[in-house]
């Protein structure tokens, strides 16, 4: 890999990782925060972002590069693993069991749904 995708990944997931912060903090702002709402929103678009551009892979021949830029770089640093988890445990230790099993069944099921509807949107 040359310095300058290396450096391209870089800024592209440091961008990922800024827009995350953005829709995260907007929807947090104008919602009820028992539930997290803007984590589940970042990672839904993300999946299908990401399904998208996986779709375009698998059927239409995209580059390896812009696949590299856009699904590792920019999904990878926008979508958030670790804090859908720490949110699930914090909702449990809060007593809030029904909440943190419905954000993991949003994330989870959700995510998978939505990477489906990017890959049937590369596909038409």
């Amino acid at each position: 890999m040359s310095p300058l995708l290396w450096l391209s990944v870089a800024a592209v997931g440091a961008g990922g990782a800024v827009a995350r912060y953005l829709v995260d903090s907007a929807i947090a702002r104008r919602t009820f925060r028992a539930f997290p709402l803007g984590t589940l929103a970042v990672n839904l678009s993300g999946c299908a972002v990401f399904g998208l551009v996986t779709g375009l892979a698998l059927y239409h021949a995209f580059p390896a590069t812009p696949k590299l830029l856009l699904g590792t770089s920019a999904c990878g640093a926008y979508t958030t693993f670790s804090t859908f988890a720490f949110e699930t445990v914090v909702l449990a230790r809060e007593g809030e069991r029904t909440a943190a099993a419905l954000n993991v069944a949003a994330n989870v099921v959700g995510g998978c749904l939505a990477t489906a509807l990017g890959l049937v949107l590369a596909a038409a």
